[in-house]
């Protein structure tokens, strides 16, 4: 029995209906395909400078709050301690925690000298001086400290010892977060560096996990600066001699 016009259209209508969502859900599919794809290379991009900090510091690192630490630190030139920030003039807790770990490497004959970096980019801001004031009031001779006042990341921080103040080896002092990068930024500056760090959670969980939440962004533009643009520290020089001057010091703890 033939179809009438009207129930032919209405087939066709529907047929053209199926194939349109057929067409759209095939597009929808490729489209969810190539947005996960698109997703996981995101992750593998921003994990990889995350891996390239664990595993070349693997190895160079210790805590500061493990039993017998200063045993596993080998001797260095230099603690190169990295600012942490101010409270008006005071050194933060945090800075306050790197500071007495840095004194500690100091009295256990760790290290000759200790290299204050950090910013004093504006007159009313200087982390170095308040870094040596700090250590002064607890009995550390100034003779010993160099300060850095250009260290404004931890990149500058780590070139600048190395082509500016002329260190070889270094302790590299920071938080436990932080030191897988602060020690390779080091090693790829061309220090033989070590680093130790404060298990700052201890003390200030949600401080910590909220820096630690900044590792993943700033790990990749430590990675852009150090492997791939091999970046100037925004003061590159002149060379400072005070480095080695401290280190010339006879009588000097690990001499």
């Amino acid at each position: 029995m033939p179809l009438s016009r009207k129930a032919l259209f209405s087939r066709k209508a529907l047929f053209s209906r199926k194939a349109l969502f057929s067409r759209k859900a095939l597009f929808s599919r490729k489209a969810l395909r190539r947005a996960y794809q698109g997703l996981v290379l995101l992750s593998v991009l921003a994990l990889a400078p995350m891996t390239w900090a664990w595993l070349s510091s693997w190895g160079h690192r210790a805590t500061a709050e493990d039993a017998g630490w200063p045993d596993r630190v080998p001797p260095a030139q230099a603690a190169l301690v990295l600012g942490a920030g101010l409270y008006h003039t005071q050194p933060t807790p945090m800075l306050a925690r790197r500071l007495d770990i840095a004194a500690e490497l100091y009295r256990a004959g760790k290290v000759r000298a200790l290299l204050l970096s950090g910013d004093n980019s504006r007159k009313e801001y200087d982390e170095p001086t308040a870094m040596r004031d700090y250590l002064r009031a607890r009995g550390v001779p100034e003779a010993v400290m160099v300060l850095d006042y250009a260290g404004f990341d931890t990149w500058d921080s780590c070139v600048r010892a190395r082509q500016v103040f002329g260190a070889e080896r270094v302790t590299v002092v920071t938080q436990e977060f932080h030191l897988p990068r602060a020690v390779t930024l080091c090693r790829t500056a061309g220090l033989e560096a070590f680093g130790v760090g404060d298990d700052s959670v201890r003390r200030w969980a949600a401080t910590t996990y909220a820096y630690a939440a900044r590792e993943l962004p700033a790990t990749v533009k430590a990675f852009a600066d150090a492997v791939i643009l091999r970046s100037e520290p925004v003061f590159p020089g002149p060379r400072e001699v005070s480095l080695t001057r401290v280190l010339g010091q006879p009588g000097a703890p690990g001499a």
